[in-house]
């Protein structure tokens, strides 16, 4: 069982830093094009189907990755090739994602679906790096320490 959990937790964790990254570099510079391109009203209707098709993206990965990485804090759940060190500091930056989520990103995002500006797409691009640098991190630690166990 512990086994079957990293590997859910890493194969979730690929997932999201390499859906990070395209909106990090991509998806999210994309919006200030957006906004200058078409009416507020416009850029409202994109920003709201963006969230919630990004939403239905992203709850199914995340919602792995915070379980198992929550499950691997327990000594009967975590791999024999995982230190605790390497788990606590996994669950520690998972639940900053998850805060960065809640308290940054969706109310950002809240924010251009009503009121859209330049200003605010700047900060949500800027903010995200704070996610993208964690589940980069979190994507390297994890794939040392697979690799030592499969060495």
């Amino acid at each position: 069982m512990p086994n079957c959990l990293f590997i859910a937790q890493y194969a979730a964790t690929l997932f999201m830093t390499g859906l990070i990254w395209f909106v990090q570099i991509v998806h999210y510079p994309l919006f200030a094009t957006v906004l200058s391109g078409t009416s507020l009203d416009g850029f409202r209707i994109y920003e709201t189907r963006h969230a919630r098709r990004t939403g239905f993206v992203v709850f199914t990965p995340m919602t792995i990755e915070l379980l198992a990485a929550l499950a691997a804090l327990m000594p009967s759940l975590r791999p024999v090739f995982l230190p605790q060190t390497a788990a606590v500091t996994s669950a520690i930056f998972v639940v900053i994602i998850w805060s960065s989520t809640g308290l940054i990103q969706v109310p950002h995002h809240n924010h251009l679906s009503t009121r859209p500006d330049p200003e605010m797409i700047r900060s949500l691009t800027g903010w995200n790096w704070l996610r993208t640098v964690l589940w980069t991190a979190r994507a390297l630690l994890l794939s040392y320490y697979l690799v030592c166990a499969i060495r």
